[in-house]
Formats: C-alpha cells, structure tokens, sequence
C-alpha cells in the first residue's frame, strides 16, 4: 500500500473540512481552497484527521491514492499557513519594483517586462532584488513563480537573471586565454 496515501491529514484547530460526494472544501484563517477528487478515491473525516482509501490495488487507484493524499494536505497546509516561494534578481541593473498589482522588471531588456499579479497570489517586493510570491493554493504560487523565473533563468557565466532563493546555478568557465596550438 502507499506510504504517503496511508498516512492520516491532521486537520488544525480553526480549519473547516467539508466533503461532498467527490468534492472537498476546505476553508480557514487564509482563505477557502475547493477540488474535486478522482472518483475512485474516497475521503473520509474521523475527528481531526482525514483518511484517503482506495477501492483496490489496481495501478491506476494505487498512483492516485498518494497523490489524492497529498492534493488534500497541501489545501489544508494551505489555508492554515499559505505558501509561498522567494525569487532573488541577480545582474547588473536588475531590479524589480512593485506598482500596484503589477510587478514590474528591469531585466536587461530594451523594455520593462510587466507581470500582472493574479488572483489568490500575492506579491512583495521588500529590496529590488528579492521577490517574494505567496498564496494559499500550492499549484498557482509555485506556476506563478516559474512564469516570473522564465523572464529572464539565470545564465551559467555569470548567473545574471531570476532565480529561486534556494537554487544553486551550476558555473561555467568562461572562454580560455590566448594559447599556442
């Protein structure tokens, strides 16, 4: 059986769990997330923990009953603390700047490079070379995060361009010196 899929969702004080048939809502101090489950998996409440069970061990339910575990967790994580994600700008002249609910990049391009902020995510900028991105829905910050990193992916030379604060760029060495043959 799945280890992650046996393993029970504790559900904090403040957070309210509904399922409806093959529909859970989950809302808390955050905000309220919503998904609907594969109907092979079922969910069900037994105090302050959720169980995820599968009907039988066919691949198909034994892949989902992991992933349907995690899926729930991550919207109970999710209302109770949110998520969130840290860019760090590195380059000369590389800033970015927040202007309303815009985010706004100068990033080594001609132009400035807008990237309107989307709902349920929110977007700090504390030093132009630091974003950080947070919401309550795991998916959408971390897809958010990558749209914003795919601006400009740091470059191996030097590192110029967005990265995660936790990513580590590999080096290159650049070009070699003038040398006889």
């Amino acid at each position: 059986m799945s280890r992650i899929g046996r393993k029970p969702i504790t559900v904090p004080a403040g957070v309210d769990v509904q399922i409806d048939g093959g529909t859970v809502t989950v809302k808390g101090p955050k905000g309220t997330l919503s998904r609907t489950l594969h109907q092979n998996m079922t969910l069900q409440q037994e105090g302050t923990e959720l169980l995820v069970t599968r009907p039988d061990d066919g691949k198909l339910n034994r892949s989902l009953h992991g992933l349907t575990r995690t899926l729930v967790n991550n919207m109970v994580v999710g209302v109770n603390e949110g998520f969130k994600k840290e860019l760090e700008v590195n380059g000369v002249g590389y800033r970015a700047v927040k202007q309303g609910s815009d985010l706004v990049l100068n990033i080594g391009y001609s132009h400035q490079v807008i990237v309107p902020e989307i709902e349920g995510i929110t977007v700090e900028v504390p030093n132009p070379n630091k974003i950080i991105i947070s919401g309550t829905d795991k998916q959408k910050v971390g897809q958010f995060a990558a749209e914003v990193r795919e601006k400009r992916p740091p470059e191996p030379y030097k590192g110029k361009g967005i990265k995660y604060a936790d990513e580590r760029i590999r080096r290159k060495e650049g070009k070699a010196g003038k040398g006889g043959k």
